[in-house]
């Protein structure tokens, strides 16, 4: 069964993206692209990994630009306000908590918040990229698991226990 290229793309940049990035990902291409689940995991990690050595080289160079327009500043104080709180217990255990972070699959805890954090810490690339790049092989095999599996977030946290 070949996977057509333009599904590829598609599942590439859902997983790109800051939202759904590999999370959505995976189910979408399992569901509804028919990929077999080795292949969405692969391509979903791609796709996931492809903002992530951007942001941790442009962030703060990007950020001082967008800082000079006041809407702009104001938005990403906030941004990095609730991030850093976030991060606060990452801090302590450094790459370790920085790849269980990124890890778990929960909302704002994938790799874009994760490579965000990592700027915000000052963590060199090299650590940062690995950390992070561990955390989303991990997220992928959970959600990759529990799609095939059938389960949702919705299901596991709506359902009575028996």
């Amino acid at each position: 069964m070949g996977l057509d290229f333009w599904d590829i793309l598609k599942v590439i940049g859902y997983a790109a993206f800051p939202i759904s990035e590999l999370r959505g990902a995976i189910p979408i291409a399992i569901i509804v692209h028919d990929f077999p689940w080795y292949s969405a995991y692969i391509v979903a990690v791609i796709g996931n990994l492809l903002p992530v050595p951007l942001i941790l080289l442009f962030l703060n160079f990007a950020t001082r630009i967008l800082s000079k327009a006041r809407l702009f500043e104001r938005m990403l104080n906030w941004l990095f306000e609730k991030i850093r709180r976030r991060g606060k217990k990452i801090e302590r255990f450094e790459r370790i908590g920085l790849a269980l972070f990124v890890a778990i699959p929960l909302p704002v805890t994938g790799a874009w918040t994760g490579s965000i954090l990592a700027v915000l810490m000052g963590m060199k690339f090299k650590y940062a990229f690995i950390s992070i790049l561990i955390g989303v092989l991990i997220a992928g095999v959970i959600v990759t698991c529990a799609t095939v599996l059938g389960w949702s977030v919705a299901d596991i946290f709506t359902k009575p226990v028996e």
